[in-house]
């Protein structure tokens, strides 16, 4: 779904201090009033992304988030109001910017950018800037980039720490995402930031930088930042760099990767639609409500709650996320949790009395985003899940007192 408003074109008086510049004047201003951008996501990084980009007068800017307004967001994602809660990003991002620059056009795509729809939606543009926080549609971004041979500002941010780049194939010469990140992160293996925390003022700082690097290359002014990552220490003040460069032995992408099964989920980042307690936990583990550790087996390993099953996200979100864990080996997880067998069990008796073997349960994760975005994802195939608020991280040190017991396996 997408909303166009605005654009008026011409240069006004508002962009007569930037027009001041030597390096950009009336024709870098005619540039950018020519320019058309993507930005994938309004969260965080998004919000000063857009916020600059539309001030200075880029001519069009596409706003791509398929996430709704939680008001956990406010505190960082500063282009969203009280009133917006509830409401698609995109649309209060677009009405943001709307009251800020009316001569700007601008176009709301409420959805999640997929392998299906990647090239058609950023296709057309001069430039994209991916501010999101998951990894599928990181590579996914930059690989339809690299297809479409569109320069990419990409940020990221985590506890106090950002990093910033530029990547562009360049007709298979330049650096890209994947030449940084050659291999995936399997799911869970790098913390979110409502896992691991962020501090709003850090989206500022990596946001602002983002909108400076795409107004550098719009303008061809500067020294870019392809070829060169860089990094961010907010608690030291300190800026540094490494360099990158394109790793001779890789081919050119030619054709768009599915990788929400083997790194994560991209789209709704919201809260769980559904949510159970700790305090109610103990009672549905006594009435047969089946529970699910969703982690993986290295964050298993330092403990779950004994009376659970674990099925990995990846793997209960395979095969029709029956929970059954093809790695599993007679029944017998790796780590030697009890969820192998428990998981194939179950399995087998849901699927012979006619209900998906995954109905009613509740999946628990470290800190409660992974399996929200698991019961949002079932939901969307007629499963019905809950998530348990808080995660494992929020019961660990108080399971005595609610009634529960932990192993380690």
């Amino acid at each position: 779904m997408s909303h166009i408003v605005g654009g008026s074109g011409g240069t006004s008086q508002r962009y007569s201090r930037q027009m001041c510049l030597p390096q950009v004047g009336a024709v870098g201003q005619e540039k950018l009033g020519s320019t058309r951008v993507a930005v994938i996501g309004a969260g965080g990084l998004g919000a000063p992304v857009l916020s600059y980009l539309a001030a200075a007068g880029i001519g069009s800017i596409t706003v791509i988030d398929a996430d709704t307004v939680d008001v956990s967001n406010l505190h960082r994602q500063v282009i969203h109001r009280t009133d917006a809660v509830g409401q698609p990003k995109a649309v209060s991002a677009v009405q943001h910017l709307q009251a800020l620059n009316p001569e700007v056009e601008l176009r709301a795509v409420v959805d999640t950018l997929t392998p299906a729809n990647a090239l058609e939606i950023l296709g057309g543009h001069d430039l994209v800037l991916d501010g999101t926080d998951n990894f599928p549609t990181r590579y996914l971004a930059s690989d339809a980039c690299e297809i479409l041979d569109l320069p990419l500002v990409w940020g990221s941010i985590l506890g106090f720490t950002g990093q910033v780049s530029l990547f562009h194939g360049a007709g298979g010469t330049g650096v890209t995402y994947r030449d940084v990140h050659p291999v995936p992160p399997r799911p869970g293996e790098v913390p979110s930031c409502s896992e691991a925390g962020v501090l709003g003022m850090l989206c500022g700082v990596i946001g602002s930088t983002m909108a400076m690097e795409a107004a550098k290359h719009i303008l061809g002014v500067g020294e870019s930042l392809h070829g060169r990552i860089a990094l961010y220490d907010a608690l030291a003040a300190r800026w540094t760099e490494i360099p990158v460069a394109r790793d001779p032995g890789r081919a050119p992408v030619t054709e768009l990767e599915d990788l929400t099964l083997t790194c994560g989920l991209p789209g709704p980042t919201g809260p769980a639609t559904d949510e159970v307690t700790a305090e109610e936990l103990a009672g549905l583990l006594a009435s047969g409500v089946r529970v699910i550790d969703i982690r993986e087996h290295d964050e298993v390993a330092r403990g779950m709650l004994a009376a659970a099953e674990h099925v990995p996200m990846g793997v209960l979100l395979r095969g029709d996320a029956t929970g059954d864990d093809p790695d599993a080996g007679n029944g017998t997880d790796n780590d030697g949790a009890a969820g192998g067998a428990a998981a194939g069990g179950a399995a087998a008796g849901g699927a012979a009395g006619g209900a998906h073997p995954l109905q009613g349960a509740v999946l628990y994760c470290a800190a409660g985003t992974r399996s929200a975005s698991t019961q949002r994802t079932l939901g969307g195939r007629g499963i019905t899940v809950r998530s348990l608020a808080g995660g494992f991280e929020g019961l660990r040190d108080r399971a005595d007192d609610l009634g529960l017991q932990i192993t380690t396996p």
